[in-house]
């Protein structure tokens, strides 16, 4: 047998969940379920500091594994290594694809206002450290405008109506989503427009509205009751989880089940978090989200001695998850998410999300920032809608090379093509540099895509077993 030639150890992962074992071939993306004894063989070949590896090598550091096997697995893995599916090379990419010219998503800050006081809230209570403020129209149509302007070739557009909370500024989103399907008439351009809601303020007439002109709903929840009362109360105090439930219900119910999105956040105060995620689903709630806080304060900022306990709530997650989908009560949990056959094109896997690029946020003044959670940083305003729009360039060019290969960590990181660089928000707001992942974010979203790829071989297995008796 000829050795097999490793390469840069950093392109195969290894990893366990739950029990199960694989390793990820990171270029090619190929995931492998291994037994106890292909795990020490491929761990004892990343290990080796020689470029080269035989199975005379293996059997000097192996000793309680029998030959037979040793040999079978190594001839396996050469066969996988020839057909480029483990051990592969990564080739530096010197020409590297653009995400496509043109504005795509717009995320209109509607309302600088909230009528809750969420603790751990980035955007101050609704009002991004500056003042209290609700867009007007004229704003909200000059910034539509500048979005079909700029949209290039695209046909599909997206804008969000965020905040604060947005329903504070109701009567100019009914007006605003009117002059948009005008626009669309009138343009040929599709909008999917999405509004995230704490849900207090939704009542029947807004529902209606609501579902009658196909806005998708982000609806904040942050779990069990104690939670939601403890982590987003009103503004004078009073607990919101019986209204806040009562009024999700009523909106899922309204849908049919589709059509929107449970979005909850946990804390250092509740880090028992797959509780709240069960929790959402005993109450009927299949489309759900719970995920990490992201903040310098104290009270609720995640610590790097909490990633054991967090690595273990994800795994019991994980396993929710494929109960229920083995059960025929399947559930959708955003940070799962993850297609292990197709998967984002290869500029978004490199580029990320596109803020500052293909996704900006507006402010209820018609500043323009590259995303919502660098709103009030004056640092990254990149012009104003009522002015000449997007005129600082520089900015735009810095977020166009913010991807992974200009990204050192990066560079170095096995989830790099899943995670496409992470959120350039965070790593400004902890690191100063957008070019510097915050890298606790990172840890949680390597724990989150392990879990990923371990229920999707789960389910592929199963659907292949299936597929083999019919």
């Amino acid at each position: 047998m000829t050795a097999i030639h490793v390469g840069n150890s950093n392109n195969t992962h290894l990893f366990a969940v739950n029990g199960f074992k694989f390793a990820l071939d990171v270029p090619s993306g190929s995931l492998h379920q291994l037994d106890d004894e292909a795990f020490k063989i491929v761990e004892a070949i990343l290990n080796s500091k020689t470029e080269s590896v035989s199975c005379a090598d293996l059997r000097f550091v192996l000793p309680d594994i029998d030959s037979a096997t040793l040999e079978e697995v190594f001839a396996e893995l050469q066969e996988l290594k020839s057909h480029g599916q483990i051990f592969s090379d990564d080739e530096l990419v010197t020409d590297l694809p653009k995400l496509p010219k043109g504005l795509k998503a717009l995320c209109l800050n509607i309302a600088h206002d909230c009528n809750l006081a969420c603790g751990y809230c980035f955007a101050s209570q609704g009002d991004f450290g500056g003042k209290k403020a609700l867009m007007p129209y004229e704003v909200a149509v000059k910034a539509v405008d500048m979005l079909i302007e700029n949209s290039g070739t695209r046909r599909h557009l997206e804008i969000d109506f965020f905040g604060g909370e947005p329903l504070l500024n109701f009567e100019v989103i009914q007006d605003l989503v009117a002059y948009i399907r005008q626009r669309e008439k009138e343009t040929g351009k599709i909008f999917t427009l999405t509004l995230t809601t704490n849900a207090i303020l939704l009542d029947d007439e807004k529902i209606a509205w609501l579902n009658d002109n196909d806005i998708l709903l982000v609806l904040s929840l942050d779990g069990r009751e104690r939670i939601q009362n403890e982590m987003r109360p009103t503004r004078d105090g009073r607990s919101t989880y019986k209204k806040t439930v009562e009024r999700i219900k009523t909106v899922v119910d309204s849908r049919e089940g589709e059509g929107y999105y449970v979005r909850g956040t946990y804390t250092r105060e509740n880090m028992d978090f797959a509780a709240d995620v069960l929790h959402l689903l005993k109450l009927g709630f299949r489309h759900v989200s719970v995920e990490p806080v992201v903040t310098k304060n104290e009270k609720f900022a995640l610590k790097e001695e909490d990633l054991p306990r967090l690595y273990g709530e994800y795994d019991r997650l994980a396993q929710a998850y494929l109960d229920a989908y083995f059960s025929g009560k399947p559930f959708n949990f955003f940070h799962f998410s993850v297609d292990l056959l197709k998967g984002p094109c290869v500029a978004k896997r490199l580029n990320g999300c596109g803020a500052g690029v293909e996704y900006i946020a507006v402010t209820p003044e018609g500043d323009i920032y590259p995303c919502h959670q660098f709103v009030g940083n004056l640092a990254f305003r990149m012009g104003n809608v009522l002015e000449n729009g997007i005129e600082n360039l520089e900015l735009v060019s810095q977020f166009e090379n913010a991807h992974i290969y200009n990204k050192e960590a990066c560079r170095k990181c096995w989830a790099r093509f899943f995670c496409s660089g992470g959120c350039h928000a965070n790593a400004c707001n902890f690191n100063g540099d957008i070019l510097k992942p915050h890298e606790l974010s990172c840890e949680l979203q390597r724990k989150r895509i392990e879990c990923s790829l371990y229920i999707q071989s789960q389910i592929l297995s199963f659907e292949r077993a299936q597929e083999a008796f019919r």
